[in-house]
């Protein structure tokens, strides 16, 4: 067992939502998503202390979550996010240390298993780097910027990234600071890749659904009403 941090980004607005209040304390079955998803990563049991990254207008609200949902299994955090998602994940890497394995993972996946996390840590730990993906079930079409099909790339090898994002710590702090310049990179891994690191893939499940539209809403609202064991 990995001694690791989890680092939950919650500082998104969520404007896809169309919610009153940041994304990540919307409520589903009554329940916020972070505490969702903070729930969900602290049941692994090699994550040993975690950092909720939110939006800094809204500190006050999420400690005030954490402290009526509490306690909790490990230490948990609060640090303000940045303006961009890389800044926000360099504050979480900046608040959380003595730990060797880091978990990145975004609040607006409430649902992830606990144990698709401990696969990513135990990845992680032997090869370096590994995300959480699920392979793409349609056929994917690479589209030139006019419109018209460039590629069409064998589906069999087509897989849509996940999180947690997992990594050595020392790996993913270098990758994020040889990054700072770069606001386009759209999760870690990619920034450990373009350090020429392998960055491994875990198998997710389709549960592990990001939280985008209120159609995404309505689907984990169902799920939710779902008893556990038909899920």
């Amino acid at each position: 067992m990995s001694n690791a941090g989890a680092i939950i980004v919650a500082a998104g607005p969520g404007s896809r939502l169309g919610a009153a209040l940041p994304k990540a304390f919307v409520e589903i079955g009554g329940t916020p998503m972070l505490v969702h998803s903070l729930r969900a990563l602290v049941r692994a049991p090699s994550i040993a202390a975690a950092v909720v990254v939110a939006p800094p207008q809204e500190m006050s609200r999420a400690q005030a979550l954490l402290e009526r949902y509490g306690p909790w299994r490990c230490p948990v955090d609060v640090v303000a996010g940045g303006a961009e998602r890389q800044d926000s994940v360099r504050n979480g890497l900046a608040a959380l240390a003595g730990t060797e394995i880091i978990a990145i993972h975004d609040a607006a996946r409430p649902f992830v298993s606990p144990d698709v996390v401990e696969a990513a840590i135990a990845a992680a730990a032997q090869h370096g780097a590994a995300i959480v993906a699920v392979p793409a079930t349609d056929t994917v079409k690479q589209v030139h910027a006019e419109g018209w099909i460039e590629a069409t790339p064998p589906r069999q090898r087509m897989w849509l990234a996940q999180t947690p994002q997992v990594f050595r710590a020392d790996l993913i702090r270098r990758a994020h600071a040889q990054s700072v310049a770069s606001s386009a990179a759209t999760d870690d891994a990619v920034l450990v890749e373009q350090l020429g690191a392998r960055v491994y893939v875990v198998a997710g499940n389709a549960e592990n659904r990001k939280i985008t539209t209120a159609d995404d809403l309505r689907w984990a609202e169902s799920l939710l009403a779902q008893p556990p064991a038909s899920r």
